[in-house]
C-alpha cells in the first residue's frame, strides 16, 4: 500500500511546526515530509521538534544539501534522533540547489562525486561501522558513532537527472523525486534504477518517494498550475492534483501505481490554511487504507 505525506513547506516560520504536525497526526496522515532549503528551517532541528511533538506521524527531510554539512554531523544527529524516536524518521540528501551553496562558499566542482562520497560514507556510518576514506570531498579517519542507530536505517537520495538517478540506485537506499514528475516519468525512472543496481550488485526494493503539487477545493487545478509555472514545470495534467479528497485519492493510486512507494503532496507556497491542507490529506488517506 502507498504511504501518504504532506509537505511542510519552508515558508511555513518554524512556530507553526509544531501546530501542523500535531494537526497532521490527528488526521491520520502518515508522514510530514520538511526540506531544508537555504536559509530557512535546520532540517534535523524541525524534525525533532515535530517528532517530540507527536506520538505516532513520521517525518521525512528531504532533502539535507551535501555540500552544507560535514557528514559525520549529519550522521550523529541522524543517529541521535532515530534513537530518540525509533523507526519514525526518513532522511535524504542532495545536491542541493547550486547556487546557494555558492552563497554560503560550498559550491562543488562535481556534485555527483560529492553525493557518491557523502551517501556512501553515512550509509556505513549509521550501520555502526568504522569508516576511513578520503576521498575529493570527504574525509574520514576511523571515525565512528558512538550511539548509531540499534536497527538498519535506510539512506535515500534526492535525482533529477538520469545521471543521478543512476547514482542513487548504486549509493542510496531509496530515491526522491522532485515535484512535476508524471506517473509515466515514475515508471521510466523505476526502469533505470532496476537496471543500475542489478549493475552495481543491489538487490532489495529500493524505496522511491516523489513530490506531487496538490491543491484541495474549488479552484485547486488552477492554484497548482499557477505554482508549476512559477517553478518552471511542465504542465502535465497528470503531475499534478486537485479538487477533493476522492479525486486526489484516485491520482495517488496513479503514482503508486507507476511504481511510487511514497506519494507527498505539495501545497502551493501561497497556501493559506496549512493545517487545513494536512486535514484534507488526512482524509486522502482515509479513502486510501
Amino acid at each position: 500500500m502507498v504511504t501518504l505525506g504532506a509537505v511542510a513547506r519552508p515558508q511555513l516560520p518554524p512556530e507553526r511546526l509544531r501546530p501542523l504536525a500535531r494537526a497532521a497526526e490527528q488526521a491520520g496522515l502518515a508522514e510530514v515530509w520538511l526540506w531544508e532549503d537555504c536559509f530557512a528551517e535546520g532540517g534535523l532541528t524541525a524534525a525533532a521538534a515535530l517528532l517530540a511533538s507527536t506520538d505516532r506521524l513520521r517525518v521525512g527531510v528531504g532533502i539535507l544539501p551535501t555540500p552544507l554539512r560535514n557528514v559525520a554531523l549529519t550522521a550523529m544527529e541522524v543517529a541521535t534522533a532515530e534513537r530518540l524516536f525509533p523507526g519514525r524518521l526518513t532522511v535524504g540528501v542532495g545536491h542541493g540547489v547550486q547556487e546557494w551553496m555558492g552563497q554560503v562558499g560550498a559550491r562543488p566542482d562535481s556534485p555527483l562525486t560529492l553525493l557518491r562520497e557523502y551517501a556512501t560514507a553515512l550509509r556505513a556510518l549509521l550501520a555502526g561501522q568504522q569508516v576511513s576514506t578520503r576521498g575529493s570531498y570527504v574525509t574520514l579517519d576511523r571515525v565512528r558513532l558512538a550511539w548509531p542507530p540499534t536497527t538498519p536505517m535506510p539512506v535515500l537520495a534526492g535525482a533529477v537527472g538520469p545521471r543521478t538517478l543512476r547514482l542513487t540506485a548504486e549509493v542510496a537506499d531509496g530515491t526522491i523525486l522532485t515535484a512535476g514528475t508524471t506517473p509515466e516519468a515514475i515508471a521510466a525512472a523505476r526502469q533505470v534504477l532496476a537496471a543500475a543496481r542489478a549493475d552495481a550488485g543491489r538487490t532489495g526494493r529500493h524505496q522511491v518517494v516523489v513530490y506531487v503539487l496538490t491543491a484541495f477545493g474549488p479552484g485547486g487545478r488552477e492554484r497548482a498550475e499557477a505554482e508549476a509555472r512559477e517553478w518552471g514545470l511542465d504542465l502535465d495534467p497528470h503531475a499534478l492534483l486537485a479538487g477533493g479528497p476522492a479525486d486526489v485519492a484516485a491520482g495517488v493510486r496513479a503514482f503508486a501505481e507507476a511504481g511510487a512507494d511514497t506519494v507527498v503532496l505539495q501545497p502551493p507556497g501561497d497556501e493559506p490554511d496549512p493545517e487545513g491542507f494536512v486535514r484534507f490529506a488526512g482524509q486522502v488517506q482515509a479513502l486510501l487504507t
